[in-house]
């Protein structure tokens, strides 16, 4: 008889989720979920949902967790109902979770106490990169784990960069987003201030799309929120919370990070009024401060 497919587990199973699980499968593997929202035995990809954490780990050979934050991540690994307890000695667990670098360690921590392989690994892109399975994963952990979870990641992403021991992961992904969040932050103020001061919003936005110091993907962000597409790919109040995670984490090891402190005290004003919305929300949030 043929090997069965290994199963993967999903805890989460969101815009994101359901698209890495697409890619998944068609390198082979079976995919199950759980996710607290569920309404239904199956999802709408067609796989089924199972009830708890620890009863999807428990139908599981890896489980991988794509949660929204620190909370979500202890409530569905910790506990009588934790998938921790589900998963048998020698099972994998892929986190791709943007959290908090202590988060990523105390869950290896506890996965090695039960024999479990446990990798941080949140991905640089969103939706649209997830669709096109050109993702870039970003690795903390052991490199055994990472060898084992290696099918996974190249189905789901373009590149996986292994960046250190369990921990490292995250806080690379902290870099990124506070990179990707505050740099948004700018463009959207110099674009408010362009207009107060007199120029043509279209002719600014056409000029700032043509130059070099705006990267590609914010040409992107910026020709879609000028025109007033705000469609969450990657929602405001998600941003605000990795700029938090970054000021938490380096003020833990006492560095200053202001500009990323001042981005984060407009992306709370954008999450307080555009919160489901695109995190690119910062540019109309910005323009009507400056009287736009």
């Amino acid at each position: 008889m043929a090997d069965q497919p290994e199963t993967v587990g999903f805890i989460g199973y969101g815009a994101m989720a359901l698209l890495m699980a697409t890619h998944i499968r068609e390198a082979g593997y079976r995919t199950i979920a759980y996710t607290p929202s569920a309404k239904g035995a199956q999802a709408a990809d067609g796989s089924a949902m199972l009830p708890s954490p620890r009863a999807l780990a428990e139908a599981s050979d890896i489980v991988l967790v794509s949660v929204p934050n620190d909370s979500a991540l202890s409530a569905s690994a910790y506990g009588e109902d934790g998938f921790l307890l589900g998963l048998k000695p020698g099972g994998l667990v892929i986190n791709t979770s943007s959290v908090s670098p202590d988060a990523s360690r105390r869950l290896a921590e506890a996965g090695a106490g039960r024999q479990l392989g446990v990798l941080d690994a949140p991905v640089s892109g969103s939706t649209p990169e997830a669709k096109a399975g050109e993702l870039v994963v970003l690795v903390g952990g052991e490199a055994a784990d990472l060898a084992r979870a290696k099918p996974i990641l190249d189905a789901i992403g373009r590149k996986t960069v292994h960046v250190g021991p369990s921990g490292h992961g995250s806080t690379i992904k902290l870099v990124v987003n506070g990179i990707m969040v505050s740099s948004m932050a700018v463009i959207a103020e110099a674009v408010s201030y362009g207009v107060a001061a007199g120029l043509d919003r279209d002719a600014l936005l056409q000029t700032l799309d043509g130059v070099a110091v705006i990267s590609p993907h914010h040409k992107r962000k910026l020709a879609a929120a000028g025109s007033g597409d705000i469609a969450p790919q990657f929602p405001a109040w998600l941003a605000h919370k990795d700029l938090g995670l970054l000021l938490a984490d380096a003020a833990a090891h006492g560095v200053p990070v202001p500009t990323a402190a001042a981005a984060t005290q407009l992306m709370s004003l954008t999450t307080r009024t555009n919160g489901k919305n695109d995190y690119s929300a910062v540019l109309p949030v910005a323009e009507t401060l400056g009287g736009g």
